[in-house]
């Protein structure tokens, strides 16, 4: 199955397929590759980027795009080593993307979202 993900304005097509090997088992030697944050940091120009600081499980997403938020504001709950770690705007702003969603597994300095 084919999308048009658009991020930053700029279109990009994915393909997502169901890999499976016959037995009810997926087969991880063929599962497509987890786009990197440098990837997307040379897509998204512009804007302050909101990045993991450790890698968790998104518990909950505290912001929608086009909110203002403060210097602060919660965006995200970001579980890490059973400990639930709030991840706050690092300045006042409008919050032009969020890239992930609640349950999304995120490595040390993912992008969570951008800020304008």
């Amino acid at each position: 199955m084919k999308y048009i993900v658009t991020i930053n304005g700029k279109k990009f097509e994915v393909e997502v397929e169901r890999v499976s090997n016959g037995n009810g088992h997926m087969d991880s030697s063929s599962v497509s590759k987890k786009v990197s944050s440098d990837e997307i940091s040379r897509v998204v120009t512009g804007g302050t980027k909101v990045s993991a600081p450790m890698p968790g499980k998104i518990l909950s997403v505290n912001a929608k795009e086009g909110q203002k938020v403060k210097k602060g504001d919660v965006l995200f709950i970001l579980e890490a080593m059973k400990m639930e770690n709030e991840i706050m705007a690092p300045e006042d702003g409008v919050v032009e993307k969020i890239l992930v969603s609640k349950g999304a597994q995120v490595a040390s300095g993912d992008i969570l979202a951008i800020l304008k």
